[in-house]
């Protein structure tokens, strides 16, 4: 009987042996353990994972990448891989591909249709084939418009998260998830094909999701999503990780000139002006748009010229920006190159030429108040002042009223052109309006330059309104004390310049300023002796003008 038993038992494992599927021994080499870890090199989490490209693409549960730096995989061979770069996550569905070190990988061929409820399905686990677990599907839900979400009748342990559920024919349907108890009878599974369609986009790379990891994000296959990455991450990256995500563009993108001229922008940031030119000169070579590439090539030697001036490099000067904004124009003539050739040719003070590019783009769709401003400047330089100030109304009527803040830069560049050519109440109109829409940022300074042009405009209450607002900002500053106690003087308020004279005297007493204008304001009021005394101590102290008042009022 125990003879008997015992061939039983050896016939069942046998027909258990035999009923392992003949595509089992080659899918395996699919599957493989991943292993994820912090930066100091901490082992976060162990799972599963299978190749689902021939390039090392591979899919897993996402949860072991979160906060991880690093990850490998061993695949059934025992050899170990690098995990390069993320391809795509999905937090909700707990998924997530990614690239492994390994150009020869040898991908499951994944089904291009859901699994029909009733069939049979097996569970494929990592390096354990001889006890292949089966059984069948016992839902299909529809997830994202054309993916399965299966639950299936397999018993399932922790150790078999993100194995592969195969049809019998040998292709993965889905990728295991953990279940939410062990002793669930059930498992499920989620459609391979929505795990391996995961990809980075120009809007997606710097989500929530992909965030969480630290491993180094792959760009996106299509270049109008590279480029979106590109521009995003100028300003969102650190230099470091910036410079390579460049790298990783030009590798990907050889024969594409932005990142070449990404990598140039940061050459010139670091003083490497000769290494900046070799990329620029790529970009140029390989660029569809070549009249773009010697545009902002251009631009790139004027803007060094202008700024890293103290950081010699003889091969770009304003010649050069020249010659590469006319290139780009002898290609394809752009309003925008013009403008651009026009502040080349202002910077090297050739201001009738500048002035005639200027002239020309105010009658095409580039009219706005940057042309004329540039125009007003050639004329300022040429001294025409009165067609430099008719250039100035241009540049405003290019805004309607009431003005919006892009007028403000304008608006004060026209009250300093006024006030320069005499025109101190024009001038002051244009201070009103700049102070209206830069309430919250003017400052002490502004006040005090917008009281002294109305001093010259002889509207002195506005004046010493103006200076009392700059005291009341910087109450530090003996300068506005003395302009105010002068301008009191001025008409004729002598206790006020007393009050305000003695208040000067407070914050220093060994600026001549302050006893100046107190004997002065006694001296007019009628106390000539304490004020020649006043004038004789800012007299000890350096100042030039006291001794004539003291001449002066001793008569």
């Amino acid at each position: 009987m125990k003879r008997i038993t015992m061939i039983g038992c050896l016939l069942l494992a046998a027909v258990n042996l035999f009923a392992q599927p003949d595509w089992t021994k080659k899918a395996t080499k699919s599957v493989f353990t991943l292993k994820t870890f912090t930066s100091d090199g901490s082992m976060i989490a162990s799972t599963n994972g299978f190749y689902t490209g021939t390039n090392g693409e591979a899919v897993s549960n996402f949860t072991p990448f979160k906060g991880a730096a690093s990850a490998i995989i061993i695949d059934a061979q025992g050899k170990e891989y690098q995990v390069t770069g993320i391809l795509g996550a999905n937090d909700m569905y707990d998924v997530v591909k990614f690239r492994v070190n390994n150009p020869k990988s040898q991908p499951l061929s994944i089904s291009t249709v859901i699994a029909p409820v009733g069939s049979t399905v097996w569970l494929l686990p990592y390096h354990e084939i001889k006890n292949l677990s089966s059984g069948t599907v016992r839902k299909a839900e529809t997830i994202s418009g054309e993916y399965g979400y299966y639950t299936v009748a397999i018993p399932m342990t922790e150790n078999l998260v993100s194995c592969p559920l195969m049809n019998d024919a040998g292709q993965v349907i889905g990728m295991m998830q953990q279940s939410a108890s062990t002793k669930d009878t059930l498992s499920y599974a989620i459609d391979a094909r929505f795990v391996d369609s995961l990809k980075t986009t120009g809007l997606t790379y710097n989500d929530a999701t992909l965030q969480l990891t630290k491993i180094r994000k792959e760009l996106p296959s299509d270049i109008k999503e590279a480029n979106i990455v590109l521009y995003l991450s100028a300003s969102q990256m650190d230099s470091t990780s910036y410079v390579a995500l460049i790298e990783d563009f030009i590798r990907q993108f050889p024969n594409v000139p932005d990142g070449y001229t990404a990598r140039a922008l940061q050459e010139v940031d670091g003083n490497d002006f000769a290494a900046a030119e070799k990329d620029m000169q790529q970009a140029i070579k390989c660029s569809t748009t070549k009249d773009d590439a010697h545009f902002t090539f251009a631009r790139m030697i004027y803007n060094k010229v202008l700024y890293q001036s103290d950081k010699p490099y003889n091969a770009w000067n304003l010649d050069k920006a020249l010659t590469e904004i006319q290139a780009a124009n002898s290609i394809n003539p752009q309003p925008s190159y013009r403008q651009l050739e026009a502040n080349i040719l202002f910077a090297q003070q050739k201001y009738d030429e500048a002035y005639q590019v200027f002239s020309s783009l105010t009658s095409t769709n580039l009219r706005n108040a940057e042309i004329f401003y540039g125009a007003a400047k050639c004329k300022e330089m040429l001294r025409d002042t009165t067609a430099m100030l008719a250039l100035m109304d241009s540049t405003l009527a290019t805004f309607s009223k009431p003005y919006l803040k892009e007028a403000a830069p304008y608006l004060w560049a026209r009250a300093e052109a006024r006030r320069n050519a005499g025109k101190y109440r024009d001038a002051v109109t244009d201070m009103n309006d700049y102070e209206t829409l830069m309430a919250a940022s003017v400052n002490d300074n502004f006040y005090y330059v917008r009281h002294q042009t109305e001093i010259q405009g002889r509207l002195y209450q506005q004046a010493l309104n103006d200076i009392s607002q700059a005291i009341q900002i910087n109450p530090q500053e003996i300068l506005y004390y003395a302009e105010k106690a002068s301008l009191e003087i001025r008409v004729g308020m002598y206790d006020e310049a007393i009050a305000t004279a003695q208040e000067c005297i407070g914050l220093d007493a060994n600026n001549s300023d302050g006893y100046l204008f107190l004997g002065l304001a006694q001296c007019l009021k009628g106390q000539k002796a304490d004020g020649i005394s006043n004038l004789q101590k800012a007299k000890e102290l350096g100042d030039p003008q006291a001794e004539g008042l003291i001449d002066k009022y001793k008569e």
